[in-house]
């Protein structure tokens, strides 16, 4: 009997560059949101300035929010609770993107890009997540 790719635990050729896609893609996401939840950690002072000022929050939620990123980004980029962590990190994109909404920063692309290349990136890297949003539909299916 043949080996099949599955296997012997390889990836199909045609699905390799999908793999290492979704793994780059979603890089991208957890090393900003790494980089993040580190800024509000460190409780540095240019940052907790503009945290307070700009952005309206108190310093004492500082490190609280900074957990809470920090746990869902860990979450994200665990291969077995990927899905759950994507969820999570578009929850808190999505109160990112309302704070810069709220104070009229045009910097809420930037939350909107991260939470669309996390997707992305768990599409093109997740057999479950294909099967579940297929970007079409079979010819055989209708």
């Amino acid at each position: 009997m043949a080996a099949t790719a599955r296997t012997i635990g390889t990836t199909p050729p045609r699905g390799r560059w999908m793999l290492w896609t979704g793994r780059v893609l979603s890089a991208l996401p957890v090393v900003a949101l790494l980089l993040s939840a580190s800024m509000k950690l460190s409780h540095a002072p240019q940052f907790v300035e503009m945290w307070t000022g700009k952005l309206g929050f108190s310093e004492g939620s500082l490190t609280g929010v900074g957990l809470l990123e920090l746990a869902c980004v860990l979450l994200y980029a665990i291969p077995r609770t990927s899905v759950l962590g994507a969820v999570l990190v578009t929850g808190y994109l999505g109160g990112a993107i309302a704070t810069h909404v709220r104070i009229g920063d045009p910097g809420l692309t930037t939350p909107l890009m991260l939470g669309v290349l996390a997707w992305a990136g768990l599409f093109l890297r997740d057999e479950r997540v294909r099967a579940l949003m297929p970007l079409r539909r079979d010819a055989k299916t209708g």
